[in-house]
């Protein structure tokens, strides 16, 4: 078992950056793939990226690839989700979730976090 908490949402201007963190409770962190996804409303939850435990393997959704750049450190328990130049279609709740393998299905991440809000204004 994992619990996830995100933070680091708010509201920027577009072209703006944001840095979202999300912290892991438990002594396995290390074991976990990581993720993040994102919902906006009306919408299904979709793939933003991944990370495998040890940063060796990255995915990233098309749509954000070059903008986004996901990290984890191990030592704190801690995944990032740099987010740079940002539109207002990144606009959404984001959530991070942790699996023992890594996929870009949100069925495959059994453990997730409450989600934060990210608000781009054009």
């Amino acid at each position: 078992q994992v619990q996830l908490v995100e933070s680091g949402g708010g509201s920027v201007q577009a072209g703006g950056s944001l840095r979202l963190s999300c912290a892991a409770s438990g002594r396995t962190f290390n074991s976990y793939a990581m993720a993040w996804f994102r919902q906006a409303p009306g919408k299904e939850r979709e793939f933003v990226a991944f990370i495998s435990w040890n940063g060796g393997t990255i995915s990233y959704e098309d749509s954000v690839k070059g903008r986004f750049t996901i990290s984890r450190s191990n030592a704190k328990n801690t995944v990032y989700l740099q987010m740079s130049s940002l539109k207002a279609e990144d606009t959404a709740v984001y959530y991070c979730a942790a699996a023992m393998g890594y996929s870009r299905a949100s069925s495959n991440w059994p453990f997730w976090g409450q989600g934060t809000q990210v608000t781009v204004s054009s």
